[in-house]
């Protein structure tokens, strides 16, 4: 894919080191097992993207790239609705909803493709993944990620494998029970399979594309929660509030720079997705009750569908962002456990008695006087959990400084935002109730009437 450059800075592509050229060689050698990781994945994704005919490093990809689009996304959902609608065919072949389906489909696949393709050509496959800052990451981070990455490509298999599955169930039912009759190429049945096999290579190549961004997405936002987790331990040990601060703030920026990719995809997606689900609704109410599953079944499956990838963006924007703003009440709790130990702190010749007093000061237990051994479950929270905070820094670390840095992050809370709307929780639950009432909606329609 096409790397970007800087007059300072010129990169090697047979080697693709994540490390700057002034890089010692004791750092290289700390960095080697990440650097082959990189490689072999990177070597995975653009292998990935060139069966997918994303690939636009060349001209001759390039070009490759938008004929594929063209044919699959554009050329065969317009051919197989307005030479296969079969209006003449029985109630289980009859397909009057199949408009709603090809455009919804195909609209959501040409802003993922427009979106894919600008973000690999503007940054490169390696700047937009962020893999040119993991040399700064801690060796946690940067292994964790590279597993990330690794699944990533699994990911998507698992939502776009069972869709297909089940969409490929349909057509070859629909098309060997006598759907279509128009032997194109001379042959009935030839014809069938010609057609049967490009509306199904057609379905592949939209929702594959579509959970592809998306999954991206979950894996750039997968990152920076791996980063928020690696931060929040800068409070358990002795630190000062210069790093605290400058650590905070780099990865402020990274979540403006993903919000600043994303925003536009994100919020053409929501209003293309609720659309269609719009759409469905209405197409669905005027029937009454000439709805079957054989009529509201792909239309049903193309709601899910979508429904998926959108899901999946927004859960993983509202998970960082909580994340994210766990670290104000970490950062408080932090101040309160550093100010108490600053008053109760055990001096020299400290006698066993007070020493056992300041201990029942600071229980080794969690809330309402439950042991640090029983287990939360999913309820805690992975950066601001119940338990005390052994301070380190009271002794370097002033009021003033600790007070000041708890106020910095109660007003500047860091997170995924949408042109200045921040997804939180709240957002994600009133479109997800909103999207899902439209899909229950539909499913009921269509599995009550089967």
């Amino acid at each position: 894919m096409n790397e970007t450059s800087t007059p300072t800075k010129k990169i090697n592509f047979a080697e693709e080191s994540l490390l700057p050229k002034t890089t010692t060689n004791i750092n290289r050698h700390k960095f080697n097992r990440s650097i082959s990781h990189v490689n072999d994945e990177l070597h995975t994704f653009r292998s990935y993207l060139r069966w997918m005919c994303v690939d636009q490093s060349n001209a001759i990809h390039a070009t490759l790239s938008w004929f594929v689009f063209f044919v699959f996304a554009l050329a065969v959902p317009a051919l197989s609705h307005f030479f296969l609608a079969c209006e003449d065919c029985d109630a289980r072949h009859s397909r009057p909803y199949d408009s709603v389906v090809q455009i919804s489909l195909s609209s959501v696949a040409v802003l993922s493709f427009l979106c894919l393709s600008t973000f690999v050509k503007k940054y490169g496959l390696r700047r937009f993944l962020f893999l040119d800052k993991l040399c700064d990451e801690s060796e946690n981070v940067r292994m964790n990620y590279m597993v990330q990455l690794n699944r990533s490509l699994k990911l998507i298999s698992v939502f776009s494998g069972p869709c297909f599955i089940a969409m490929a169930t349909y057509k070859i039912w629909w098309y060997a029970s006598g759907g279509s009759q128009i032997p194109f190429l001379g042959n009935v049945y030839l014809s069938d399979a010609v057609a049967c096999i490009l509306e199904l290579c057609s379905w592949l190549y939209r929702t594959t594309t579509i959970f592809l961004v998306c999954v991206l997405f979950r894996l750039i936002c997968h990152l920076q929660i791996l980063r928020l987790k690696d931060f929040a331990t800068l409070f358990h040990v002795d630190s000062d509030v210069h790093s605290v601060m400058s650590e905070h703030l780099r990865i402020r920026r990274h979540l403006r720079i993903i919000s600043h990719r994303y925003r536009a995809f994100i919020l053409l997606a929501l209003v293309l997705v609720t659309g269609s689900q719009f759409a469905c609704l209405l197409v669905t109410m005027k029937a009454r009750h000439d709805l079957n599953v054989y009529k509201t079944g792909e239309l049903a499956l193309c709601s899910v569908t979508l429904l998926s990838a959108l899901s999946i963006m927004f859960r993983s924007a509202t998970k960082i962002t909580h994340k994210a703003q766990a670290i104000t009440g970490l950062a408080a709790k932090w101040h309160v456990c550093a100010t108490l130990d600053s008053f109760d702190g055990v001096g020299e010749g400290e006698t066993l008695s007070a020493q056992i007093s300041r201990e029942r000061i600071y229980p080794s237990v969690g809330t309402d006087g439950e042991s640090e051994t029983d287990d939360a479950g999913s309820e805690e929270d992975e950066i601001d959990t119940t338990k005390m905070i052994p301070s380190y820094s009271y002794s370097t670390i002033s009021y003033q400084k600790r007070q000041a840095l708890v106020n910095y992050f109660e007003n500047n809370k860091a997170g995924i935002t949408v042109y200045g709307f921040m997804l939180d929780r709240s957002t994600l639950h009133t479109i997800f109730g909103i999207e899902m009432s439209l899909v229950l909606w539909l499913l009921g329609k269509t599995i009550g009437s089967f």
